[in-house]
């Protein structure tokens, strides 16, 4: 857990725009997408999204990166993986069997990606 800040990611999603901006980077994969696609898909003005972008990427749960004059944002899978096993390394009333398959598959894809 020392990698990732769960109370600043559960605040930052906390946020309809902000939630709705994770998701589009998901989905978008491994492409990302610049800001000023995100906002124009979202009908949101480009200093609001750049303050919700600062915000999801001070929390970890996204990263960017400079391309030119542009700058192209991503969902940062790592980060989700480990949060996700965080969320999961207790679960199932101690039965670690019922939840060992999800968390071990959250820990390949966060070993991949990295």
């Amino acid at each position: 857990m020392d990698s990732i800040n769960p109370t600043a990611m559960f605040a930052a999603l906390s946020q309809e725009t902000r939630l709705q901006v994770f998701r589009r980077l998901i989905k978008a994969g491994p492409k990302g997408l610049l800001s000023g696609e995100i906002g124009e898909q979202m009908g949101v003005r480009q200093n609001t999204m750049s303050a919700n972008l600062a915000i999801l990427l001070n929390a970890g749960l996204i990263r960017n990166e400079r391309q030119g004059r542009s700058v192209r944002y991503f969902a940062n899978i790592p980060a989700i993986s480990d949060l996700l096993r965080f969320l999961l390394e207790d679960c199932c009333g101690g039965d670690s069997a019922l939840c060992n398959p999800l968390v071990a598959s959250l820990a390949s894809v966060s070993e991949d990606q990295r």
